[in-house]
């Protein structure tokens, strides 16, 4: 493997080059967003279009508005409307709008050795590095990178199926009533947010699973560096929100995720096995579209058998779905009372910058959810461990509690 020094070294010279590229050439400008990433949108456009063929493609993209072209041509990215979906990037064919990487401070900070650097791993993980590349050999990949270690952030999914659970028993209870998941999908939240504001109220007002996560490990370790690493786009924009900024420190593709480990020349497959398993089948299946719903059920029926209103679950795949459920909720033309929306096609395995098919990824999702000991929140031994070590008398406390899983929408 190369060392670390050698890997900073390369990264540096990498991601230079692709702030120039980011910022027309501009030295000054291009060396800032390099080291202070945080400050940019999850896309940037990088200068004047010329003519793509596809009658500003980019515009029609973007189901949220956030992209306009002036008359002169130039095209401006409202980083308020933007979701940082990622779907423009894809649209360009000129290659004029990319995704910000935050790649090189990581590597700076592991290379510095200053702080404790805690990889907080998405759901959606499996078959991403490899058929081989179990959680406990990724584990090791990281710890070899200079992480501290990896964290699960299934653990915290776990957590906040339960917080989703309480809130379901209770304010679902008659013919009627329901209840919006805000659990994972920054778009779909995005989208109620800023669009369907009306149906705020119907939202739990809860951190997402990554979030969740990194304020945790915040709190049992107040200088720790925390980087999400995931198929999503969208959670940069997420990890920068004002009222939840204080969680992630930085957000990684796992695509980028990737190419670090190829110029480390780390192979995840050959690496020991470190055989730690936090995470219940509940949490493991957020990564899929439909897996919030089946974990809230499972959950409800464990909390309150006897209960007269059961969870019947809608989902939504991609943000033209999600708006279509949203308006049939509006109308009135669901008997549903749970909806979970993603948005992308799929599910998290089917996020933008994920390395496999979604459906090898979704396959991957089932199988690792299946491995589970515990199916659910209310089972895992860990869950109940994390929340003594912050102090709480039981699980219960802590989901009702904390403010370390609470935001207002």
């Amino acid at each position: 493997m190369t060392t670390l020094k050698e890997l900073y070294k390369k990264i540096a010279e990498q991601e230079l080059e692709r702030g120039r590229d980011i910022t027309e050439k501009d030295e000054d400008k291009s060396l800032d967003c390099l080291l202070h990433p945080k400050k940019y949108a999850p896309v940037i456009h990088t200068g004047e279009c010329g003519d793509c063929g596809e009658e500003s493609a980019c515009v029609k993209s973007c189901e949220f508005g956030a992209i306009e072209k002036t008359a002169e041509g130039k095209v401006l990215i409202h980083p308020n409307a933007c979701v940082g979906c990622g779907v423009c990037v894809d649209a360009c064919k000129l290659g004029n709008i990319k995704e910000n990487r935050e790649v090189y401070p990581v590597l700076k900070a592991l290379e510095e050795g200053k702080q404790p650097v805690y990889a907080l791993i998405a759901p959606a993980f499996t078959g991403q590095f490899g058929r081989k590349a179990t959680p406990g050999r990724l584990r090791n990949a990281f710890k070899a990178l200079g992480f501290t270690g990896m964290v699960e952030v299934a653990v915290f999914a776990d957590i906040l199926t339960l917080k989703e659970a309480l809130e379901f028993n209770s304010h679902v209870n008659k013919q009627g009533d329901f209840q919006l998941t805000s659990c994972c999908c920054p778009i779909w939240i995005s989208m109620i947010r800023s669009v369907y504001k009306e149906l705020v109220p119907h939202v739990p007002g809860a951190v997402s699973p990554m979030i969740a996560a990194g304020r945790v490990v915040k709190k049992l370790h107040p200088d720790a560096v925390t980087v999400f690493i995931g198929p999503c786009m969208a959670k940069k924009k997420e990890a920068k929100e004002q009222d939840i900024k204080d969680a992630v420190d930085y957000v990684l593709t796992f695509q980028e995720m990737g190419e670090v480990f190829e110029i480390a020349d780390l192979n995840v497959e050959t690496l020991e096995e470190d055989e730690k398993e936090h995470s219940s089948k509940a949490g493991r299946i957020y990564a899929r579209t439909g897996g919030v719903s089946q974990a809230v059920k499972e959950t409800v029926n464990q909390l309150a058998p006897d209960k007269s209103i059961k969870v019947a679950a809608e989902t939504a795949d991609g943000v033209p779905d999600c708006k279509k459920l949203i308006e049939r909720i509006k109308n009135g033309e669901t008997d549903a009372n749970f909806f979970e929306g993603m948005g992308c096609k799929g599910g998290c395995v089917g996020g933008p910058k994920a390395v496999i098919p979604r459906e090898e990824g979704r396959a991957g999702v089932e199988e690792y959810g299946e491995m589970a000991e515990y199916k659910t929140p209310l089972e895992n031994p860990f869950v109940r461990e994390i929340l003594e070590r912050l102090g709480f008398k039981n699980i219960m406390d802590f989901v009702k509690n904390s403010d370390l899983l609470i935001r207002e929408f």
